[in-house]
């Protein structure tokens, strides 16, 4: 399966769900923020891009060495 395929598939998939959560809100909020339509899927989604972003930060300022690391003999 193509790789445009598959991100429109998800994309639609996002779309759906975001509409899903409009039309069947929360009936039972715990917090202030769960009567906000929708904003559980707002958290996951900047929340998970986020994690990506600094994970690859990590991953380029900390975690990686340069290529001839261990050549340097």
């Amino acid at each position: 399966m193509k790789t445009t395929i598959r991100r429109r598939i998800m994309l639609a998939a996002i779309l759906a769900l975001f509409l899903l959560g409009f039309l069947f809100p929360n009936p039972h909020p715990h917090f202030w923020w769960q009567k906000i339509p929708v904003f559980d899927i707002f958290f996951g989604f900047f929340g998970s891009i986020l994690l990506i972003v600094f994970a690859k930060w990590l991953g380029h300022n900390w975690l990686l060495k340069d290529k001839d690391y261990y050549n340097n003999d």
